[in-house]
């Protein structure tokens, strides 16, 4: 093996490489200078964001014998995924401070979920996304479970435990499937198998079943979104907000590596498969969240329903479709973050800011933070100038030209309906009175994180062709 393979790898080694160090100094840290574990793991993230991003206009590369690719699609989707766990951990210090819970071991996970994250994203090799994918879910499993003290985020560990084991045995019984009918775990040469002519044979079919139900677990698409709202629920904030952002991106480039890269000789088949999940997760994750009272679990049915529309640019099976499903997943990113930073914002110690009553009157308490939360609302819900309607008019406009305009109708039906609940937060906070007149007390770090994701939202909303192009310029 030479010097050179492992050039590629230099972002995931220096990850790696930080993780362990920071796991042993925590242990030789007192509790008040934990600090220390937290200014490092953003300092590793800020790095790496720089590291994956000056590879961005780099030709693509395979190398560790075929398992491993540093391509342009990889290197944006790292810089996305970086930058966002930054956010991440900015939003959970105060929370975990004011809960006695602030632990290195938090940040310790988050980087081993970020280094599987890194992995699944630069997967050549069959084999490698399901180390990728089983290194981001121990580590998730062990974040939902980080406060021991509560009993709910036990619940939720455990049965995200069971249903993502569930998961990720059928995707790998699929992949199992997969090699013994093409005799190998490279990407590439699978993907020359499917493609031949006359190949088209019932195990393959069957592997393709298998595979996207692990994927539509992954994703919490519908029928197999039944742990989403019991573990955004059950997990404490700052775990349901890192949940719910960065992975997502991460299973975006998992879906290509195994549908486009690996199985685009069966795209008629799961294409229909997909538009399967597309509509029922729309449809299912938009009606139910406007019945919850708890808004942890109306934005996870919020995600169910976004994962829909991701999936619609998916389906498409074009480049314009690949680069605004991409889109959509970065952009939804940033605006999760934002959302579940809100209820950070809100909340303290003994007091969680779950519920929408919550948020009655927030107006009336601080202006400023009332509108940073109604830009996030109305990018959720698709409304101009917000970056959130651009994503969705992306990944409509490229359903439509390849000729599903009835999908689209569907899809612009159910976004109506979703604008209900995202509107009604934005009620509760302007025109509902407050039960208390106390003003917010939110750190500097805080105030200044809120803000920029507001105006983040907003800005890509209204100069949305900076990111569009890039997402292209990868499928191009």
């Amino acid at each position: 093996m030479l010097l050179s393979d492992f050039t590629p790898l230099l972002t995931e080694l220096f990850v790696l490489a930080m993780a362990c160090f920071i796991l042993v100094l925590d242990a030789f840290l007192p509790d008040e200078r934990r600090v220390v574990s937290y200014t490092l793991s953003q300092l590793t993230l800020l790095a790496a964001a720089l590291m994956s991003w000056s590879m961005l206009d780099n030709a693509a590369v395979v190398v560790m014998h075929g398992t491993f690719v540093s391509d342009p699609m990889a290197a944006l989707l790292k810089t996305s995924i970086f930058l966002i766990t930054f956010g991440a951990f900015i939003y959970s210090r105060s929370y975990l401070v004011a809960r006695g819970i602030f632990r290195g071991e938090y940040y310790v996970l988050g980087l081993f979920a970020v280094l599987g994250m890194q992995v699944l994203v630069s997967a050549h090799s069959l084999l490698t996304i399901y180390l990728g994918l089983e290194l981001l879910s121990l580590s998730l499993y062990a974040l939902v479970a980080f406060n021991r003290d509560s009993a709910e985020a036990s619940e939720a560990a455990m049965k995200y435990f069971v249903l993502g084991a569930l998961a990720s045995g059928m995707l790998l019984y699929g992949i199992s499937m997969l090699y013994g009918a093409t005799g190998s775990l490279d990407i590439g040469e699978v993907s020359a198998a499917v493609a031949a002519p006359g190949e088209r044979s019932i195990i393959l079919v069957f592997a393709l079943c298998f595979i996207v139900t692990g994927l539509a677990f992954k994703f919490g698409a519908v029928p197999f979104h039944m742990w989403v709202p019991d573990v955004y629920h059950g997990a404490p904030t700052p775990v349901t907000l890192f949940i719910g952002s960065a992975p997502k991106i991460a299973a975006f480039a998992m879906a290509m590596r195994l549908l486009q890269e690996t199985l685009g000789g069966l795209m008629a088949d799961w294409q229909q498969m997909l538009t399967i999940l597309a509509v029922l997760s729309m449809a299912i994750g938009n009606v139910i969240a406007i019945a919850q009272a708890n808004i942890k679990r109306m934005l996870a049915y919020s995600t169910i329903s976004h994962v829909g529309f991701l999936i619609l640019g998916l389906l498409a099976g074009t480049a314009e479709g690949y680069s605004a499903a991409m889109f959509y997943a970065i952009t939804y990113a940033l605006m999760a973050i934002g959302g579940f930073g809100m209820i950070i914002l809100l909340s303290r110690s003994g007091f969680e800011a779950d519920r929408l009553d919550d948020f009655n009157g927030l107006n009336d308490r601080s202006p400023w933070f009332a509108f940073m939360m109604l830009i996030l609302m109305f990018s959720m819900a698709g409304v101009p100038p917000t970056v959130g309607f651009y994503a969705k008019l992306s990944v409509l406009q490229a359903v439509i030209h390849v000729d599903m305009v009835w999908l689209a109708l569907v899809a612009v039906f159910f976004s109506i309906i979703g604008a209900f609940y995202y509107l009604r937060i934005v009620k509760l906070m302007y025109f509902d009175g407050s039960e208390t007149e106390e003003p917010l007390a939110v750190s500097a770090d805080m105030q200044v994180a809120i803000s920029l994701n507001g105006l983040a939202v907003l800005a890509l909303g209204l100069f949305p062709g900076g990111l569009l192009a890039v997402c292209a310029a990868v499928f191009s």
